[in-house]
């Protein structure tokens, strides 16, 4: 590492682009101001040089911390870790660094992460966040805040509507013959949960189908495996899922208690993000996780650089994405019976 001392400083940087020490400054705090000629020589000779900012100083000096945090409620989940590097990626472009903070599903872990950071940071991006909506209105009237999957009116927000792919799931079925559905749910607070469920519902309700649905706090392999046989009792012959984890952890149970998928039960899984890698490959609803990581970030950094705070609201649709977990429903299917036996041997 380069002694402290030996480090290029703002004034070799200034007088090897032959320009001022303040316009090294604004090239790297507010490079609106200066032309792009400019910066782009400010830029080259600190590359030459080898010069960092001093972000602390420049944080004092500005205001301007050169971070923004991104909380997500369960980082171990496949769903997040695109949107993670995705608006990272973005925040590069920016010269920004991303704090990351995992809430674990918990509420109050997410209001202590945001108020750890709120001194270290410029802006937040919430993901999936699982606060009442009057806590992010009062954490957003400190630090500017944008939504990704909570809508929230007045708060920016990136919105991935699963509806539509919801609704292509049902009538999916319903033309593969399936009369009744389960809707195996996910995290109470979900925002995405809900607007899942409610799709299922109406869609169902459109194509004369019968509706279950079972709450499944947590969305995970396991809850996946343990909410199978529950799903079974409930007579319905396919179940959508609330994400591809459940509905992996729903194959696997399945696939130990000699329930065929498709012949025997149909799954359908959403986001996308372990379909193609499931046995069967799983029938799910596409994910837009990529996309909204990076319209989350370049609104927020339109926040930070006009000082300009809109009520935006983005939707990104979706899709479902057919593969070899859904099928025709046949003639000589297992009884709802027999299905419900297979429920009662796997509780005992």
């Amino acid at each position: 590492m380069t002694p402290r001392q030996n480090r290029p400083t703002i004034n070799q940087v200034a007088a090897a682009a032959g320009v001022t020490k303040s316009s090294v400054s604004r090239a790297f705090t507010r490079p609106e101001m200066l032309s792009p000629e400019t910066v782009r020589k400010i830029s080259a000779a600190a590359e030459r040089l080898g010069y960092v900012p001093n972000h602390s100083a420049r944080a004092l000096s500005t205001g301007r911390h050169g971070n923004i945090a991104l909380i997500v409620p369960d980082v171990a989940n496949p769903f997040f870790p695109p949107l993670i590097s995705a608006a990272q990626s973005e925040a590069d472009r920016f010269d920004y660094c991303v704090f990351l903070g995992n809430s674990n599903e918990d509420p109050g872990q997410e209001d202590k992460l945001i108020g750890r950071f709120a001194g270290q940071v410029e802006g937040f991006v919430l993901v999936s966040s699982r606060l009442s909506d009057d806590q992010i209105v009062e954490h957003a009237a400190r630090r500017p805040v944008v939504l990704i999957n909570r809508d929230v009116k007045g708060i920016p927000r990136i919105l991935i509507d699963s509806a539509a792919g919801v609704a292509e799931a049902v009538s999916h079925l319903a033309t593969l013959g399936h009369r009744k559905l389960v809707y195996v749910g996910g995290p109470h607070g979900s925002w995405s949960n809900k607007q899942r469920r409610i799709a299922v519902r109406r869609a169902a309700k459109d194509h004369g189908l019968e509706v279950a649905v079972i709450s499944n706090e947590f969305a995970a392999f396991e809850s996946g495996r343990k909410i199978t046989a529950a799903a079974l009792a409930t007579g319905a012959t396919a179940a959508i899922a609330f994400d591809d984890l459940t509905a992996q952890g729903m194959l696997a149970e399945l696939a130990d208690m000699g329930v065929a998928v498709p012949a025997d039960f149909a799954v359908v899984g959403c986001d996308d993000v372990l379909g193609a890698a499931t046995y069967p490959p799983l029938t799910t609803v596409s994910n837009r996780s990529v996309e909204a990581g990076k319209a989350a970030l370049n609104l927020l950094m339109e926040i930070l650089q006009n000082n300009a705070i809109r009520d935006v609201r983005y939707v990104l649709d979706t899709n479902l994405v057919i593969r070899k977990t859904t099928g025709q429903v046949k003639a000589g299917k297992r009884s709802e019976a027999a299905l419900g036996s297979d429920a009662n041997r796997a509780r005992n």
